[in-house]
Formats: structure tokens, C-alpha cells, sequence
């Protein structure tokens, strides 16, 4: 492995439609690499006996399906990753799913890559899902995509076969603009035009598929002449004595010496020293990770970047971007996920998209959502300003890693979605907070209190505003200055344009946690009625405000006697079929796991929760 140390490493994809070869490819690659131990082998020719492998052939897939569902069912699922090297260069090999299904899967293996390989079957052409992952591939930023025509043996070596595949892919190619493509035939089954050009195809004067992977220019070389960015990753405190930064570095060169910008602060200083186990460096570039120490005494800590002083990155918190949607539950437009951008978090909500892509005709298509494996353009908000660069795949100004993000279900911690960042929108930049000289505090102390926002959640009936009601009336005789937000009320003004789905009911309470926090800026004590059946929209409004002022009151009904109430008559009519996504019914109400105050209404009367209710309150005060 020694003289392997100083060899240049591609990482690539094989990519395609279902049974196109991608997991036999990659094992013929292993195989006529030398890249097999002996035990690995016997393990697959017993395997190849076992799954029905005709003759004495070995089944190379089997080299790659890893899972024991793929082997079942001939199918890759999950992303496979294998390595193997040649003489001129060392490899990482991601074998992709190619069940539309599983498109979340290739993206993963893409987001990495530097070059795909994308497989068609000779028999059946270009397909839709070769189109899936070609735009794809382009999407996430591979520059380089070679273009194999496998199975060339079952169309006896037919040139005008593969000519015929070549023209349609053209034309696809140059509407999504694929940059760099190679087309080469070959069969991953008999080697042929894999590791070497083979004479069944003598018609073909081009390279092996091997030769091609052994030149593609590497993006590492790209990126080292951009602006220096290193997100920072870990602030590096051994001792008392030393203070470094710890990240990899996604563009540019650095040195001792250099000037550089913390962004989003502005601060700027030099380089003072590149730190690594080995020694320190004097020289480090782009795909390094290294520790730095400044010359002076600055503010920097994980999620910052460390730039070029003379070119920094955008900051903004407002953007357009390409979303592939990866999750079964479709995106729900206004609720706040968690983004990962870099080594940046911050909360995050996605509009309702501006449309989205057929990839099999690359229409716009109006979309209210995104489903599993849906790609569209949407807008972007983040809670505050993020550093950020646009992702694409030519340029000295994009970046993918401060590009691309991942949105994260706050509940779940499950990946929903990939995206990538055209550009920030310029109200971003036009809009900025205005300075008041009378605040929140100034407010309080007028009104001789301290604000608050007394959020009631629960069924329809439950009895929310009988209670809210009646606890404003209390506080009211005790001088205390409030308002009342009725979810009804509200609906006849400021949200008359919402209907009941999913992602109206987000946008509600999202409107009317901004009027709460106004509200309490201006040191009143806001009572809300609302039903707010989603704990996401419960939490994003208690992180509008400063820790202790949102109390989440829930009022506690069981279902059937908030049914057998049913004063405005809503359950007959949603149990009827009359009145859709009503919750409790066919929408689901999310409770409170940790409520501030519980109210348990089958054990106390409305006046007995709202004393209780204005007890809790005041001994907060």
C-alpha cells in the first residue's frame, strides 16, 4: 500500500435504471482489479450457486448487494460503497439503487462524486429513470458522466444500436447541459471495454471505461484555485495557551501569513499557524483538514467561515433553491425544519414551491408540495443569516459545501430533503430591522408587568376559549393589561384567505405567533385559543420569544366529550364526510408531551382551570 500513498483518489457513482448492471459492473471492476481476497470469492461463487447463477459463472453483483434483501430480490437498495485502485489511481466506487423508490439514495451517493457512470442496457435504451439520475447527477454537481451501454453481448455487438442509444441521449444531455459526457459500449458481464478495449467491438476506437475513470480530471484542482472558505467544524481548546479552528477546507489555499474574514462577523486577522498531527504545514488547500491559529484575539466559533479577506462569502437569510424531496411525508410548506448547511444549523421554512420538475420532460408542473422524490423550486427562509455561496457546477464564486443543505424533521431527526442554493433574494438584502428606541423592556415597565403569551391548545370543544375567556376577565380585575387572540376571530380577518389542510393550519398559527410576539414586545399578556394540533408550530412559536414567556396551557378533553359538546355542530359534519381535515377526526391532533399547565376538564369546571390557570401565572411574576 505504499506506493499507493501519494496517488490521487476519483470517488464516482454508477448510476441508472433497475437491471442495468450498475452491481455487476462494479464487481467486474473488483474482480479484473485484483481487488478480491480468496475467502470473499469463494463466498460469492457459493452464493452464485445458491441464487441460481447459470453454469459455473460467478455472480459479480454479488460482489456489491450487500443486503440480504437485495440478494432475494436481484436488486440493489441501499448505497454501496467499495474501493479498488489501479496503476495510475486510487478509487471509491458508490453503487446506486435504480428503483425510483430509492432516488433519495442515489443523491447521497452523488453528493460526493466527482464523476457518474451512468449505465443504459443496450436492449432498452434510454430510459426514465436514466433521465432521473442524469438530472440528477447534474443537479448535485457532477461535472463528469460517462455514458456505459452495458450488455452489448445480448445485441451481438451492434453498432447501430449503440449510435442509436448515443443520439437520444444527446439530445437529452444538451437540454439539462451535461457539461462533459463519454459514451463507451461494453459488457460488464464478459469484461468487454471495461478494463480494456476488447476486440468484439472493433467498430469502437475510444477507451476502456478504465482509462477514461484514470484521467477524468479531478475537482479538487477546481476548487483549490477559488477563494479560501473553511467552515469551521471545532473550536480546538487542548490547554490554556492555544486557541485553533478545526475544519476541512471546501476552497482556496491558505499559509501563514494570509489575511482572512470571519464571516458572518466581518472580523478580519492573519494566519498565524496550519496545525496538524504530523507537524505544521506551510502550505494547506482545498479538501485538507487542518487546525489554524489567528495572529490575534478574534471571535470565531463552529459555524463561522474563515475566507478570503479580500473575497468573502454572501451572508442572507432568504434564498431560492432546488429542493429533492426525500421523505414519505410530503413537504408541509411553512413549518420550520432544522438546516444543515456546512457546519451551520439554524431553523429553517420552505414555501410552497414555485413548481415542479419533470424529469422525463423537464416541464414546470405547479406543485402545492413536494412528495417522495419530487425535485422543485421553492423559496427558503432561514431564522437568522447564514454564510452561504450558490451551488452549482461551474464557477468561481459556488460552492457546493456552503451550497448544498439538508433539511432535518425537528421531531423525528429524520432527512426530509437535499437542496441547493441559487441565490439569495434580494428583499434579503433590502430589508433590514430599524433600531427603536422604545422596546420591549420600556413597554413592560409602563404597563407595570412583565409579558406573556398564554398559549391554549386542545380538541374543538375542549373549551379553550371559555377558559381563556375567563382567565383575561380575572387578570383583568387584577390590572393587568391583555388581549385575547381567538382562533375563530382571527380567521374572520387576518387569516380569511387559509383554509384546514395541513399546510394552511402552519401558516395560521405561524401568522399568529408574529402578532403574539408583537404583542408581548409591547408588554401586554397574550391569551391565544387556538387548536395548533402540531407540536412543530407549538415550538417554533415558543422560540419567537424569550425563554419563560410562552405557557403552553393544554386544555385536556378527552375526544368524546369534546364530540358530545359539539356546540357549533363541526363533529356531525366531519363525521358526516361534510367537513374535511377536521382534527381529531381525519387530522390528527399532536398533544403536549411536557405541557406548562395541564388542564384536566373532566376533574375541574371552567372557573376552577382559569383560577388555577391565573395562580400559575402570577407566581412565575
Amino acid at each position: 500500500m505504499r506506493e499507493q500513498d501519494g496517488m490521487e483518489l476519483l470517488r464516482f457513482i454508477t448510476c441508472g435504471s433497475v437491471d442495468d448492471g450498475k452491481s455487476t459492473l462494479i464487481g467486474r471492476l473488483l474482480f479484473d482489479s485484483k481487488q478480491i481476497f480468496d475467502d470473499q470469492l469463494a463466498a460469492v461463487e457459493a452464493d452464485s450457486a445458491r441464487h441460481g447463477t447459470q453454469g459455473d459463472a460467478v455472480d459479480l453483483a454479488l460482489l456489491v448487494d450487500g443486503l440480504s434483501a437485495e440478494r432475494e430480490q436481484g436488486i440493489t437498495i441501499d448505497v454501496a460503497y467499495r474501493f479498488f485502485n489501479s496503476a495510475r489511481r486510487k478509487f471509491i466506487v458508490a453503487d446506486t439503487p435504480g428503483h425510483e423508490q430509492y432516488t433519495r439514495n442515489m443523491v447521497t451517493g452523488a453528493s460526493t462524486a466527482d464523476a457518474a457512470v451512468l449505465l443504459v442496457d443496450a436492449r432498452k435504451g434510454v430510459l426514465t429513470q436514466t433521465r432521473r439520475h442524469s438530472y440528477l447527477a447534474r443537479l448535485v454537481g457532477i461535472r463528469h458522466l460517462v455514458l456505459a451501454v452495458n450488455k452489448m453481448d445480448l445485441v451481438d455487438h451492434d453498432r447501430q444500436a449503440f449510435d442509436g442509444i448515443c443520439a437520444d441521449y444527446r439530445l437529452f444531455a444538451e437540454q439539462i447541459g451535461v457539461p462533459d459526457w463519454t459514451a463507451i459500449p461494453l459488457s460488464a458481464l464478459t469484461g468487454a471495454n471495461v478494463m480494456e478495449r476488447s476486440s468484439a467491438m472493433q467498430w469502437y476506437d475510444g477507451p476502456s471505461l478504465l482509462e477514461v475513470l484514470e484521467t477524468v480530471p479531478l475537482d479538487t484542482a477546481a476548487d483549490a484555485a477559488k477563494p479560501l472558505r473553511l467552515p469551521v467544524q471545532w473550536v480546538n481548546r487542548p490547554s490554556h495557551d492555544f486557541r485553533g479552528f478545526a475544519g476541512q477546507i471546501a476552497a482556496g489555499t491558505l499559509a501563514p501569513g494570509t489575511e482572512v474574514r470571519i464571516a458572518p462577523s466581518g472580523r478580519t486577522t492573519h494566519v498565524a499557524r496550519i496545525v496538524t498531527s504530523d507537524g505544521d504545514l506551510d502550505e494547506a488547500r482545498a479538501g485538507q483538514s487542518v487546525t489554524i491559529t489567528f495572529a490575534d484575539e478574534v471571535d470565531c466559533s463552529r459555524g463561522d467561515v474563515i475566507a478570503a479577506a479580500s473575497a468573502p462569502p454572501e451572508v442572507a437569510d432568504r434564498f431560492e433553491a432546488t429542493i429533492v424531496w426525500m421523505a414519505e411525508e410530503d413537504l408541509l410548506p411553512g413549518r420550520g425544519y432544522w438546516l444543515k448547511i456546512g457546519t451551520q444549523t439554524v431553523t429553517a421554512t420552505v414555501q410552497r414551491p414555485k413548481y415542479e420538475v419533470n424529469v422525463n420532460t423537464l416541464e414546470q408542473l405547479a406543485a402545492p408540495t413536494l412528495r417522495l422524490n419530487a425535485i422543485g423550486v421553492a423559496e427558503v427562509a432561514t431564522d437568522r443569516e447564514i454564510v452561504f455561496e450558490p451551488y452549482a457546477a461551474e464557477g468561481a464564486s459556488t460552492n457546493k459545501v456552503l451550497g448544498g443543505f439538508i433539511l432535518i424533521d425537528k421531531l423525528s431527526n429524520a432527512t426530509v430533503a437535499c437542496g441547493m442554493l441559487h441565490f439569495a433574494l434580494r428583499r434579503a438584502h433590502n430589508i433590514h430591522r430599524q433600531h427603536l428606541e422604545i422596546g420591549r423592556d420600556t413597554h413592560a415597565v409602563i404597563k407595570g408587568q412583565k409579558p406573556a403569551v398564554l398559549w391554549f391548545t386542545g380538541l374543538s370543544g375542549a373549551g379553550k376559549s371559555t377558559i381563556a375567556n375567563i382567565v383575561e376577565k380575572k387578570l383583568a380585575e387584577r390590572g393587568r393589561h391583555t388581549f385575547l387572540l381567538d382562533g375563530d376571530n382571527v380567521r374572520h380577518g387576518l387569516n380569511r384567505d387559509l383554509g384546514f389542510t395541513e399546510a394552511d393550519r402552519i401558516e395560521n398559527i405561524r401568522r399568529v405567533g408574529e402578532v403574539a410576539r408583537l404583542m408581548a414586545d409591547a408588554g401586554l399578556i397574550v391569551l391565544t385559543a387556538f387548536i395548533s394540533p402540531f407540536r412543530a408550530e407549538r415550538a417554533m412559536v415558543r422560540a419567537m420569544l424569550p425563554e419563560g414567556e410562552f405557557i403552553e396551557i393544554f386544555i385536556d378533553t378527552p375526544l368524546a366529550d369534546a364530540e358530545q359538546r359539539d356546540v357549533k355542530g363541526l363533529y356531525a359534519k366531519a363525521r358526516a364526510g361534510e367537513l374535511k381535515n377536521f382534527t381529531g377526526i381525519d387530522s390528527p391532533y399532536e398533544p403536549p408531551e411536557a405541557p406548562d399547565i395541564r388542564i384536566d376538564t373532566t376533574q375541574m369546571s371552567a372557573e376552577e382551570a382559569a383560577e388555577l390557570i391565573v395562580e400559575a401565572l402570577l407566581k412565575r411574576r
